[in-house]
Parts: structure tokens; C-alpha cells; sequence
């Protein structure tokens, strides 16, 4: 007999946002609490990860989508998904 855990679901990315626009990063993978590695566009020091794990800071990719919007919408940065919206009964 196999005991299966919980696990979250995979870490996948949601809508790029619009130039300018401000990612949502809400989920705690992307903060690594262990190790800062240097950001992929400004080579600073970061504990923020993309998706795909490339240490970036936040305002460093959305920088990225503002001055690349053509190749952002390939997804390198991308919101988090979110969740769906559970309709609530509205009282009269």
C-alpha cells in the first residue's frame, strides 16, 4: 500500500502582464529563503525566482516585459495563475 502526500500543484506560470503592468507574485516559490543567487538582468543579489527559477527581482522582469514587450509575450516572466473565483450567493 502507497501513501500518497499532498503536494502543491506544479509551479506553472499565468498571463503575462501588459508592459507596464505589475506582475503577481504571490506564491512562495518564488522566494528561496536559502540562498540569494545574482538577478539574471541586473546581477544583483536576489532571493526572488521566476517559474522557471531564474533568480530575478520582481522589478527587474517587469522592467524586462516594459522594454521587450514582443518577446515577453513568449512568457519568460509571467503572473502567477490565479485561482479560480468561487461565485458567492449575493443576498437582496
Amino acid at each position: 500500500m502507497t501513501t500518497r502526500s499532498k503536494k502543491k500543484p506544479p509551479f506553472g506560470p499565468g498571463l503575462v502582464p501588459a508592459p507596464g503592468a505589475l506582475l503577481e507574485w504571490r506564491d512562495s516559490q518564488h522566494y528561496d529563503r536559502w540562498q540569494d543567487r545574482p538577478c539574471v538582468l541586473c546581477e544583483q543579489p536576489t532571493p526572488m525566482r521566476s517559474h522557471s527559477g531564474e533568480p530575478v527581482h520582481k522589478a527587474c522582469a517587469e522592467d524586462w516585459i516594459a522594454a521587450n514587450p514582443v518577446e515577453a509575450r513568449l512568457g519568460r516572466f509571467a503572473s502567477d495563475t490565479q485561482p479560480k473565483s468561487s461565485q458567492r450567493a449575493t443576498h437582496a
